[in-house]
């Protein structure tokens, strides 16, 4: 299983557990990137996260040749959830440096989508492994 469906899977079971959007967000960024869930968030935020799920099994456009890109998809689903879209967005190019042109700078945008989608209610927490899996995650090996 790939790092990327690794993830769809992570969110998958948190599908399952009942979370309001704001809960099952805030659960996927402590699975994906080790974002805790209390006061102390900030703090696993700023210093990147943990990469939980290394890897690779990303798009293509999403690719940054490195093994942490669901700690990256999940760390910032966890920022924005908390922080907002536009602070989150601004945070990610002015202070980690990642135009929006740039691998990482596609997959925050794509994470970005992914909270607002599920925070509106316009995407049911049931559909966000689908989701993952075929808006992230590279074709090929699933199991």
């Amino acid at each position: 299983m790939t790092a990327c469906h690794a993830l769809a899977a992570a969110a998958d079971s948190l599908a399952g557990a009942g979370l309001d959007a704001r809960r099952f967000l805030v659960a996927l960024g402590r699975v994906g990137a080790g974002v805790r869930t209390g006061p102390l968030w900030f703090v696993d935020a700023a210093r990147g996260g943990r990469n939980l799920i290394p890897g690779r099994g990303f798009r293509r456009e999403f690719d940054d040749s490195t093994s942490g890109q669901a700690r990256h998809f999940a760390g910032v689903v966890a920022t924005a959830t908390r922080l907002g879209i536009p602070l989150t967005r601004r945070l990610s190019v002015v202070v980690l440096r990642d135009p929006l042109d740039s691998s990482d700078g596609r997959l925050t945008e794509s994470a970005l989508e992914f909270v607002a989608l599920i925070r509106d209610g316009r995407m049911p927490q049931a559909d966000a492994a689908g989701w993952i899996t075929s808006h992230v995650c590279a074709a090929g090996r699933q199991a």
